[in-house]
C-alpha cells in the first residue's frame, strides 16, 4: 500500500471518530444543525488539509451544506384599515369584505372624509375608493347617541338596505324607491333639505336589518334616536346622518354588495384609533 494511501486511510477513519464523538453529542444531548457550518475544519489544520487533498473539495461543501441554517422569510401580514385602533378593528365582523370609514376631524366637528375599502383574504384591506367628502352632525359625534343631541353615533354598523326619492341608480342592496323619501324643510344651517333623500343607505343603529329604511322600529327605544342614514350632501351639517355628494352616493350604491356584509365604521378620528 503506498503512503498515500495509508494516509487516505488514517484520514477516513479519523473522521468516522469525531463524527461520532464530536458534532453528534456535547455531553448534554444531541446537537442540532444550528451547531453551524465548518465543524470538522476546526479539529485540526492537519486533518483540515488532509481532507482536501485526499477526499476531495466536496466533503467541505457537503458539510457546509447541511449545517449552514436558512432563515425562514418574514410572513406577510394582511393590511389593516389605517388609523383603526384594535377595539374598532374587532368591531368589524369577520364576514365583513367592505367597509366605508367615515372619518370626522374632530368629535365636535361636522366634517369628514370617507373612504371605501375591500378586504382581500390574502393582502387584507385596501382603499376600492375615495376619499370623499363628508359632513356628519352639528355637534360632531358620540358614544351614546340620544335622539335630538345632534350627534352622529360612533360605531360600526350593517349596510343591509336602500333607498330613495329617485329611481334605483343600480345598487345590489333591496331598494325601496317612492315619495314616502321627499325632503322638507331646512337644514340646521337654514339650507333647504329638498333632493337629500333622493338616495340614502341605512345605517344598522338602532332599527330592524332587513327593512326599508322608512321603517321606524327602534330596538333600542325612541329615546337612542334613529334614522341614521347615508344620504345626499344638502350642503350643510346633518341632525345624524352622514352626507355625501350626490355622485358620490350613486357611486357607493352601486358598489355595495350584501354578498360582501358592507359596513360603515364611523366616528372622529380619535375615537376610531381606539
Amino acid at each position: 500500500m503506498s503512503v498515500r494511501a495509508t494516509r487516505g486511510a488514517w484520514v477516513a477513519l479519523s473522521l468516522a471518530t469525531l463524527l461520532l464523538t464530536g458534532c453528534g453529542n456535547d455531553g448534554q444531548g444531541v446537537r442540532d444543525e444550528g451547531d453551524g457550518p465548518g465543524t470538522l475544519a476546526d479539529v485540526s489544520s492537519d486533518v483540515s488539509s488532509d481532507v482536501s487533498s485526499d477526499v476531495g473539495t466536496d466533503v467541505g461543501t457537503d458539510a457546509v451544506g447541511a449545517h449552514a441554517g436558512r432563515a425562514a422569510p418574514e410572513p406577510v401580514r394582511p393590511r389593516e384599515i389605517p388609523a383603526l385602533g384594535p377595539a374598532t378593528r374587532a368591531r368589524i365582523p369577520a364576514a365583513s369584505t367592505q367597509a366605508l370609514v367615515v372619518t370626522g376631524e374632530g368629535p365636535d366637528a361636522n366634517r369628514a372624509t370617507a373612504v371605501l375599502y375591500t378586504r382581500d383574504r390574502v393582502k387584507g384591506w385596501l382603499p376600492a375608493d375615495g376619499p370623499w367628502p363628508a359632513r356628519n352632525a352639528a355637534r360632531g359625534w358620540t358614544g351614546e347617541h340620544r335622539a335630538g343631541d345632534l350627534r352622529s353615533p360612533v360605531g360600526v354598523f350593517g349596510l343591509t338596505d336602500a333607498g330613495g326619492r329617485l329611481a334605483d341608480p343600480g345598487t345590489r342592496l333591496p331598494y325601496d324607491h317612492g315619495p314616502g323619501f321627499t325632503a322638507r324643510g331646512t337644514g340646521v344651517e337654514g339650507e333647504p333639505l329638498a333632493g337629500s333623500f333622493d338616495y340614502v343607505v341605512a345605517v344598522n343603529y338602532n332599527r330592524a336589518p332587513g327593512t326599508t329604511p322608512l321603517d321606524w322600529t327602534r330596538p333600542l327605544g325612541a329615546g337612542r334616536g334613529g334614522g341614521i342614514w347615508l344620504h345626499v350632501d344638502h350642503g350643510g351639517p346633518t341632525q345624524g346622518c352622514v352626507a355625501l355628494p350626490r355622485d358620490r352616493m350613486r357611486q357607493l350604491l352601486r358598489a355595495l354588495d350584501p354578498a360582501r356584509t358592507p359596513v360603515v365604521v364611523m366616528g372622529d378620528a380619535a375615537a376610531l384609533s381606539r
